[in-house]
């Protein structure tokens, strides 16, 4: 995933402007490349974090208006249960998964995107929040 905003059509550095996005993934590239790219388009970037509790501690010092969330994280933690916290606090969920079954995230994610995640469909899975102030 590139991490330049002038990589995507239609896309600049104000397209994401305000918008708090919380990131939760285990991997450091994923994280990270996410982190630059989510900044590079504007979004004011909570985390990355790696595991629930790290989640749960960044909610309790800023609350996002959308999260970025893995399925599986570190040390096998699967993350139904936070997806499950943030929709009950009103928070949009995004869920980034490299496996084709995340059933239990259907009907509780605002979109479910496959990994490698394509940059356009991130863009369309977050651009109603942006727009939304």
């Amino acid at each position: 995933m590139s991490s330049k905003a002038d990589d995507l059509p239609n896309a600049g550095p104000a397209d994401l402007a305000g918008l708090r996005v919380l990131v939760v993934d285990d991997s450091w590239h994923v994280a990270t490349g996410m982190k630059m790219l989510l900044e590079s388009l504007g979004a004011d970037v909570l985390g990355p974090v790696a595991t629930t509790a790290d989640a749960m501690r960044q909610l309790a010092e800023r609350t996002p208006d959308v999260a970025l969330i893995d399925i599986n994280l570190r040390g096998g933690e699967r993350s139904y249960g936070l997806i499950d916290r943030l929709r009950d606090q009103g928070i949009r969920v995004v869920v980034m998964s490299g496996y084709a079954d995340v059933s239990p995230a259907h009907g509780k994610a605002a979109a479910i995107l496959q990994k490698p995640i394509q940059q356009d469909l991130l863009l369309a899975s977050l651009r109603p929040m942006a727009e939304k102030d």
